[in-house]
């Protein structure tokens, strides 16, 4: 009698899952819960009991650890919003000779990760290094005790790289927020007898303030991520620190804890942005959004201009990019020897496959929102792309852990039911390191791909139904063709990303398995600069073919 009464019920639930609509939201919720399971993973750990660990890294180092992680992100917040800022108002509303140029070559630097810049500086700048060599050779200095000279290899110096590399994240949607500006509210300004300079700062960047921070807050996240840079410099901040913790230490439970601490940062770091401008209101008056007439500036300020405008490119791409072009064509024998085409082609594939699947699975949470916009499953998509927000030592945490239980929970089973022992399955993998690189830069791809549907009239949906097409036909055959320049933007950025991964790459790699982003910080790491200098220029010019891409379309798309 029970069965008979169950029968239906069940029968309407398998008739409601084969709707084509119910079966994209139940697989929307089901990729969104496996990508946001690392991160729940380590929130979770919170409740963990790591009281002798604690209280340990209470007294030595936890208080570096933020103290640190603090004055980088204030140093970085300030260096990226006042090189962005100020190229981008440059740029947009100033006339002045290469302007044009300087519109899109101001976001080449975010080709370059802060790590590469890091161990190419301090070749360059060290004591034994061409620029202090000049100096002594000018004026007849001895030693280091005749001359102050500063140290890059200091929480100094990554502020100054960290800004060199993230202010195009500033830059880029300030300027579209400047060029959005309402023309009326700008001349009005300037007929109250207002001069540029007065104009920028009590009309134009308050107006401009929500993308402004916007992009500051991508630039710190992207500088609590960073491994690479603070590791060689020496400087202790949470992402170094998880990672001496698990690897130095063996405290799995307290790397967990310090991990959920650094999320409980940025967390914070956006609940703070967004209660800053929590009853401001920012309108445009009418539809009045034309290009704001230039200022012409003379042949003085022109240069100044160009200076400023040059300057990061000059810092943050072409010198390093020179001085590793050198280091390469010098040493060819050491540089591009058999060793770096076999790490080249694994960087390239195990880019290309995560590219590839990070777009398949956006595909699938971007179309499920277009069929269904009910509430839960935006907001199961929005917990599916928060991963980009989250460290990658932080993500590789969330996954070894479980994966590590499972890995001995088969090989207690299997030895305890067939006597024989399996080994590690999952830890240790590629399989399991494409997941981590999907958990962090999904949101990449997802962000490329919803840009892509939402130019695409619901109308060619309801056609393609009426012919008889299915969902999954209609995205087959009627959207991914529509979609492809948005498909190959969201493949580049992904494919990028991958590439100058570093802590995630670094935890979650298996045994005797280097990319390029790990060979670079191996050689760098024993001062082996030389060999360091053909896997990091591989990196820069490969990061370089997306930024320059976007950057020019951006500038045709004006």
């Amino acid at each position: 009698m029970s069965t008979s009464l169950l029968q239906p019920s069940v029968q309407a639930l398998w008739s409601g899952l084969k709707q084509p609509r119910n079966l994209w939201t139940l697989l929307v919720w089901l990729v969104a819960t496996l990508v946001a399971f690392p991160v729940l993973v380590v929130l979770g750990s919170i409740f963990a009991d790591a009281s002798a660990v604690w209280e340990h890294l209470a007294a030595t180092v936890l208080t570096q650890y933020v103290t640190n992680s603090l004055i980088l992100m204030v140093g970085v917040g300030v260096g990226v919003c006042g090189i962005g800022v100020s190229t981008a108002w440059l740029v947009t509303a100033c006339e002045f000779p290469g302007r044009r140029c300087f519109e899109w070559a101001l976001l080449l630097p975010l080709a370059a990760p802060a790590y590469i810049l890091a161990y190419t500086y301090t070749d360059w700048l060290e004591y034994y290094g061409p620029v202090q060599g000049l100096l002594r050779s000018l004026f007849g200095w001895a030693q280091a005790t005749d001359y102050w000279f500063p140290n890059v290899r200091s929480l100094g110096g990554a502020i100054a790289l960290l800004s060199l590399t993230l202010y195009p994240y500033v830059y880029i949607l300030a300027r579209v927020a400047f060029l959005e500006q309402s023309r009326c509210a700008l001349e009005a300004s300037r007929a109250l007898g207002c001069g540029p300079w007065r104009s920028f700062f009590t009309v134009a960047l308050p107006l401009a303030r929500p993308a402004v921070m916007a992009g500051l807050a991508l630039a710190l996240m992207e500088t609590l991520n960073d491994f690479g840079t603070v590791q060689y410099f020496g400087v202790p901040t949470f992402t170094s620190g998880i990672y001496r913790t698990w690897f130095g230490m063996g405290e799995r439970v307290a790397a967990a804890q310090l991990s959920a601490l650094l999320m409980l940062f940025i967390f914070a770091l956006l609940l703070l942005e967004r209660w800053s401008r929590r009853q401001a209101r920012y309108y445009q008056a009418g539809n009045s959004t034309q290009p704001v007439s230039a200022y012409g500036l003379g042949w003085r300020q022109a240069l100044l201009a160009q200076a400023v405008c040059g300057l990061p490119i000059l810092l943050g791409l072409l010198l390093p990019g020179g001085l590793l072009l050198q280091m390469t064509l010098t040493h060819l024998d050491e540089t591009l020897d058999k060793r770096f085409f076999e790490l080249a082609y694994r960087s390239f594939w195990l880019a290309a496959l995560t590219a590839g699947v990070a777009i398949a699975i956006s595909l699938v949470l971007a179309y499920g929102v277009r069929l269904n916009r009910s509430q839960p499953i935006r907001i199961g998509v929005r917990l599916a792309a928060m991963g980009y927000g989250i460290p990658g030592a932080v993500i590789a945490v969330g996954i070894l852990i479980p994966v590590i239980r499972l890995d001995r929970g088969i090989i207690s089973f299997m030895e305890g039911s067939f006597g024989i022992s399996p080994g590690l399955l999952l830890t240790g993998t590629a399989a399991a390191l494409v997941f981590a690189y999907l958990v962090r830069f999904l949101a990449v791809s997802l962000g490329a791909v919803e840009a892509g549907l939402t130019k695409i009239q619901p109308s060619l949906d309801e056609a393609a139904r009426s012919l008889g097409n299915s969902p999954t036909q209609t995205l087959l055959k009627i959207h991914v063709p529509l979609m492809g320049s948005s498909l190959l933007t969201a493949l580049m950025l992904v494919f990028v990303d991958v590439m100058k991964e570093l802590p995630a790459t670094l935890v979650m790699r298996p045994f005797n398995f280097d990319t390029l982003a790990v060979r670079v910080y191996q050689y760098a790491s024993d001062e082996r600069l030389v060999e360091a200098s053909a896997p990091a220029l591989m990196i820069l010019l490969v990061g370089l073919l997306p930024v320059i891409f976007l950057s020019r379309k951006i500038a045709r798309d004006r």
